[in-house]
Formats: C-alpha cells, sequence, structure tokens
C-alpha cells in the first residue's frame, strides 16, 4: 500500500513540476518553447523507457529537446 501512494504522490509531483515547466514559458520564442517543451517530453518518454535510468533520462531530454528545436524550421 505504501509503495502505491508513493508513486501517486511522484506522479502528482511530476505532473505539477511539468505544468509549471510550461506556464514559465510565456515569454519565451516560439522556438525556444518547442525545445523545452521537446526536452521534457523526451526525458519523461526516456525516463519511462528505461524505468528511471539517470542516462536514458538525459538521452530523452536531449534527442527531445532537438527534436523541438527543428519543429516549424
Amino acid at each position: 500500500m505504501t509503495m502505491q501512494l508513493n508513486k501517486r504522490i511522484a506522479s502528482v509531483g511530476l505532473v505539477l513540476v511539468i505544468v509549471m515547466s510550461v506556464s514559465a514559458c510565456g515569454n519565451m520564442s516560439h522556438r525556444g518553447r518547442n525545445t523545452a517543451i521537446g526536452a521534457g517530453v523526451g526525458a519523461l518518454g526516456g525516463a519511462v523507457l528505461t524505468n528511471g535510468s539517470a542516462l536514458g533520462t538525459l538521452g530523452g531530454a536531449a534527442v527531445g529537446g532537438i527534436v523541438g528545436h527543428q519543429v516549424n524550421k
């Protein structure tokens, strides 16, 4: 039961961090915003695919940031 509670708290915390990060993009350029969102989504995807590996998370963030930067170029 405690493990499920910890996962739920971590999930809510992650959602709050993502929402706050995206709201901080209000004064950014369109390309900068796409880069930040791509890096966030990539980090989340990398963490999920590698079961929370730091290297997988950083790799996902890097790839996501590059893809986000190239969108609408």
